[in-house]
């Protein structure tokens, strides 16, 4: 089966392109600029947290990134989808089975029917309503590490390290469990909540307050999730880079 997303994008940066030709300024795509601030930045190794099936890292792929992506994913289910869609990738390591936090040890996550929206954290009404598939089906329990435990593990003599986390409510423990080897990071993308979508979540006033403090600026932001009735943006993916 094709992937349609993938088509989409492709699509539209094709019609930038010609457009372009034409003289006319058609609007580059969320992934378009996302691409390009990773080449910007020379960015040599994406560290993937969060990864479920691998639908970002395939995605980045298949767009020209050419660095190394390490991808870490709690989930039984998805972490087994993600091995399977990375095989014969030299450049895509599958990290063991674990979620990345602000301890080592082992914890349960929250399984939802969606899987994407599977969290450690207690859903709330608000996600569910605007997304029903998001309720939980199920728990199980899964390894966890802080990323100074096991960052330099994977992390070789990359030069210009991107850390991606999308992790559902999750974002500021693992940012607690990273200020070590987050000094190490180029860049960051934080899909963070504008509204409370997960029990005791940081929102982003707090984590962009916690990561410009770590020296990095806001280079970009792009919507994440949205409430299709209501138009509200719920979801954000904030982008930092250092200067």
């Amino acid at each position: 089966m094709p992937d349609l997303k993938l088509l989409k994008i492709k699509s539209e940066m094709l019609s930038r392109k010609i457009g372009n030709r034409l003289g006319v300024d058609v609007k580059m795509t969320d992934e378009e600029v996302l691409m390009k601030q990773l080449a910007h930045n020379k960015i040599d190794l994406i560290f993937d947290i969060g990864a479920n099936a691998g639908q970002f890292s395939n995605m980045i792929f298949k767009l020209g990134y050419g660095g190394k992506i390490v991808s870490f994913e709690p989930l039984s289910s998805a972490h087994e989808a993600l091995t399977k869609r990375s095989a014969g990738n030299a450049m895509w390591a599958i990290a063991e089975r674990c979620a990345i936090g602000d301890e080592d040890g082992e914890i349960e996550i929250n399984i939802s029917k969606n899987s994407i929206s599977s969290s450690v954290m207690k859903i709330m009404d608000e996600h569910v309503n605007a997304a029903p598939e998001s309720k939980y089906i199920g728990s199980e329990k899964t390894k966890i590490y802080r990323l100074d435990t096991i960052g330099d593990k994977y992390s070789g003599d990359a030069k210009n390290i991107f850390i991606k986390i999308d992790t559902q409510g999750f974002e500021e423990k693992i940012l607690n469990g990273a200020g070590h080897f987050i000094s190490r990071a180029k860049g960051l993308l934080v899909e963070t909540s504008l509204v409370p979508l997960y029990a005791g979540q940081a929102l982003f006033p707090q984590i962009f307050e916690r990561v410009t403090k770590s020296g990095f600026s806001l280079f970009g932001v792009q919507p994440a999730f949205i409430n299709k009735e209501t138009g509200r943006m719920l979801q954000i993916d904030a982008i930092f880079f250092r200067e």
